[in-house]
């Protein structure tokens, strides 16, 4: 790989232990994907936090870092880690599972990454600009960036992230590269879209299909322009059930350009309506869980409108979010009023990376094309893929 002056200093140990290992890292990723040189980026996200994922190994790779001086020179957020980390004790975690998530939070405080624990850090003020280079590594956030916000980033490992974060630069492949974020794959869209549960039904049909293409989406019936929370689910789930970290979205993201000979794929109603009946493998759930990517503050009063007045019962209803949105949320209310309903804001976490196997759940609902993916395998759940309204 052609190095700039700075990154051979890396790379031969001028600049401390941890830098040689990350640039070693780095360098590894770059010859693999046949990068030629090196990006600077404006941030990073880093993945694998919660001790669910990472578990003992991760742990001993993290104190690794810490214990030789790994420092980070560009800003690095944290993904959610496996509870809420103010609040676990009432969730019902596990101690011993609690006390090594805040052991695995400390280590990547030491090294200077902020533990905002979030897979939408574009909700809290970090907001990339179109065309920034980043190393984001939670899928979600990947397709995010990329599609709604114009920046470029691959989907990093999060230890590619790591040493993204400990080195500014990330290697220059992928979609970093203008010649890549082309679509391969474009939807026609005949079906009905009206809120943010069919984004997420459409996001979980069509990343089965555009696998790891880059998909366009053509409306063929006149809808309203889609909100940024509708294609932060569409995104999340397309990055779930297929590997999509870009898509266009005809009127609604700031790049379309789709390749000569892309093929075309028409979506009707009946398409979206087996996708709901093929990831809906439940009956009652007993936890509805919401925000899976993280609730933004609309989301949060619109759940507070649903639930107003009601009383929940023996159903448990976590609404999923960042510790700074749930502040928001806090000051404007919303948060009593879930309460009252016998439901709880859950900060810093959600239902895929908590341990919610080893807490008594078997059954668990969500309005998430990405949760309702993931939920069966990675959590052994049966789940209920349906809007909010029609599991209260």
């Amino acid at each position: 790989m052609d190095l700039t002056k700075k990154e051979k200093a890396m790379l031969d140990g001028e600049m401390g232990e941890a830098c040689a290992k990350a640039m070693e890292i780095l360098v590894a990723v770059g010859k693999i994907y046949g990068a030629e040189n090196m990006v600077p980026v404006g941030s990073v996200q880093v993945a694998g936090v919660s001790y669910k994922t990472i578990g003992d190994a991760g742990i001993e790779f993290l104190k690794g870092f810490a214990d030789i001086g790994a420092k980070c020179v560009v800003p690095a957020y944290l993904n959610p880690a496996g509870m809420d980390l103010s609040a676990w004790e009432g969730m019902g975690v596990p101690k011993e599972f609690a006390h090594k998530q805040l052991e695995i939070v400390r280590l990547y405080e030491k090294m200077g990454v902020k533990s905002t624990c979030t897979c939408a850090p574009y909700q809290i003020g970090i907001v990339p600009k179109l065309g920034e280079h980043l190393a984001w590594s939670e899928s979600s956030a990947v397709c995010y960036a990329n599609s709604v916000l114009g920046a470029r980033t691959n989907r990093e490992s999060g230890m590619s992230a790591l040493a993204a974060a400990l080195c500014g630069v990330t290697p220059n492949f992928g979609l970093h590269l203008e010649g890549n974020r082309k679509a391969g794959i474009v939807f026609e869209l005949e079906c009905g879209l009206k809120d943010r549960y069919d984004y997420a039904v459409l996001g979980a049909y069509a990343g089965k299909i555009a696998g790891e293409r880059n998909p366009a989406f053509v409306p063929k019936k006149q809808i309203k322009k889609p909100t940024s929370d509708m294609l932060k689910l569409l995104g999340a789930a397309m990055a779930a059930t297929g590997a999509v970290a870009l898509f266009n979205f005809k009127g609604a993201t700031p790049e379309f350009a789709v390749k000569d000979g892309a093929e075309k794929i028409t979506v009707e109603q009946k398409m979206a309506d087996e996708t709901m009946a093929r990831m809906n493998s439940g009956q009652e759930p007993e936890l509805i869980a919401i925000g899976c990517p993280h609730c933004s503050l609309d989301e949060i009063r619109e759940i507070a409108g649903k639930v107003k007045g009601r009383k929940l019962g023996a159903k448990k209803l976590w609404v999923c979010t960042s510790k700074v949105t749930k502040m928001a949320a806090d000051a404007k209310g919303y948060s009593k009023i879930i309460e009252e309903a016998g439901g709880r804001i859950v900060a810093d976490t959600c239902m895929v990376v908590c341990p919610i196997e080893q807490m008594g759940f078997g059954v668990t609902g969500t309005d998430s094309g990405k949760a309702a993916q993931y939920l069966p395998g990675f959590c052994k759940q049966k789940v209920v893929f349906k809007r909010l309204e029609e599991m209260l």
